[in-house]
């Protein structure tokens, strides 16, 4: 892929943190309603914090998860980071990836369920409790960019006489 312009790049980059700090807050509400559902005694309660969650689950979490993956792919192979050339981005690819088919897949079935009975088990607590570690974790290796580059990396840098 070609690399992208100045302007378009910073337009991708400004549009993937947007949607991945939605993501992550996306996340963070629905842990919010699931230990609302789950620990509350009121019955009110808990069909009210499952039908807000299946809500959530059916507007937000496949756009979300899509264009996250989508806007950060476009940024990994167009610009100088590569989708396989640095380790944070490699783990961010495979997290994202392993994060979306589970969000889309799995959390919006529990979701189903738990709103068809009213009711959330333990699993509406641990799936966005991992997944918002993970979101953050991803942030923070974002930020961080550690662990070098990977050993398709340090050829490409050794073939361009870089490093």
């Amino acid at each position: 892929m070609k690399p992208l312009k100045r302007p378009v790049r910073r337009s991708m980059l400004v549009a993937h943190v947007a949607v991945s700090v939605g993501w992550l807050g996306l996340t963070l509400c629905l842990l919010a309603l699931g230990l609302a559902a789950f620990l509350t005694d009121d019955t009110t309660m808990a069909a009210a914090a499952t039908r807000a969650m299946k809500v959530l689950a059916d507007w937000l979490v496949v756009p979300v998860a899509v264009l996250s993956r989508v806007s950060g792919l476009v940024l990994a192979l167009g610009t100088p980071w590569g989708l396989a050339r640095h380790r944070w981005v490699w783990v961010k690819f495979w997290l994202t990836l392993i994060t979306a088919g589970l969000s889309v897949f799995s959390l919006r079935a529990g979701i189903d369920e738990a709103a068809a009975r009213g009711a959330a088990d333990i699993d509406l607590v641990i799936a966005p409790s991992v997944a918002t570690a993970t979101y953050l974790f991803m942030t923070a290796i974002s930020v961080l960019k550690p662990w070098g580059p990977t050993r398709r990396g340090r050829l490409l840098r050794q073939s361009r006489g870089t490093g």
